[in-house]
Order: C-alpha cells, then sequence, then structure tokens
C-alpha cells in the first residue's frame, strides 16, 4: 500500500453498484449508517444526481486501480445560507479498513474542500462509532453538538455526534 498515491476521481453512474456495495456492507456493523436493512442500486439514483464534481463531488479512491473506498461531500440542510458547508463521508471496502486509507481520503478532502466553496466541513458520527470520531478529532474537527438517542439500532439507542471544522480560508 502507497498511501500516498491514492486515486481520486469522480465517481459515475457505473460506479453506483459499487458504492452501494461499499455502503451496504457497513450495514450490519451498526457503527456507520442508521439503515438497517440493504438499499438497492435504484434507491440511490437521487443521491447520486445529488453531487457534481464542482460543488458536492462524489469521489471513487483507488489504489492501484483497486477500489478502496468512496468519498462524498453533501449539501447540509438544503438552504442557500448554509453553501459554504459540506458533510463529508467516507465509506471503505471491508478489506481496506483499518490501514489508513481514511486518514489519507479525510486529508485530501480538507485540503480540496475551499477550492468547492467549502468553509466548514461536517462530519455526523454514532457516538459509540470510536474509530471515525478520533479520525475526524485527530484533524481538529470538534465536537459541535449532540443528538442524544436518536438513533434505535436494534434496540440500542444511539446518539449522533455532529462535529465541525472551520477550515482557513
Amino acid at each position: 500500500m502507497n498511501l500516498t498515491n491514492l486515486t481520486f476521481r469522480d465517481a459515475t453512474r457505473d460506479d453506483l453498484p459499487k458504492i452501494v456495495e461499499i455502503y451496504n456492507s457497513t450495514i450490519a456493523s451498526r457503527l456507520v449508517t442508521a439503515d438497517l436493512e440493504p438499499v438497492s442500486v435504484e434507491s440511490r439514483h437521487a443521491w447520486f444526481d445529488a453531487h457534481s464534481a464542482a460543488r458536492r463531488p462524489l469521489w471513487m479512491v483507488e489504489d492501484a486501480g483497486r477500489i478502496v473506498g468512496w468519498l462524498s461531500f453533501s449539501d447540509f440542510y438544503g438552504r442557500p445560507a448554509y453553501n459554504a458547508t459540506s458533510e463529508i463521508s467516507i465509506y471503505l471496502d471491508e478489506r481496506a479498513r483499518g490501514h489508513g486509507y481514511g486518514t489519507r481520503m479525510l486529508a485530501h478532502a480538507l485540503e480540496v474542500a475551499p477550492t468547492l466553496g467549502i468553509k466548514r466541513a461536517l462530519g455526523f458520527i454514532f457516538g459509540h462509532n470510536e474509530p471515525s470520531l478520533r479520525l475526524f478529532r485527530r484533524f481538529g474537527f470538534a465536537d459541535w453538538g449532540v443528538l442524544p438517542c436518536v438513533a434505535n439500532l436494534d434496540g440500542i439507542e444511539r446518539d449522533l455526534v455532529i462535529l465541525g471544522l472551520r477550515l482557513k480560508d
């Protein structure tokens, strides 16, 4: 693995099955998403279309030609006054987890974010997802809010932590 030579490319509609496969692989852990059942490729078309290379990219991340994950920038709250704020989501292929890819992906996202007009980055992470909380906090994200017990995962109420970072202009 050469983490400094990862390739970030804009996702195409042909990537949607792999995006959904990676996303669905996280559901069973109950650490990453509030979806309780796998989603379909068809159900993700509108989400895919909400991304644009110039403003809210969706990237496929490759290492030596192998897809290791994907990263997306998403609108926060969908109102014009929030245009300079974006949620960053990182999803890794099962075989890529725990190898430093998330660190490199978040570093790249934060480096590029200002060129997309993003001045504040957000992460929405379950309170029990310690690896993701550590990752974002290592990059200077601070706790901007906690929504206590808002998710019910198999009968267990879980908090959602909102992490934020004000980027340098």
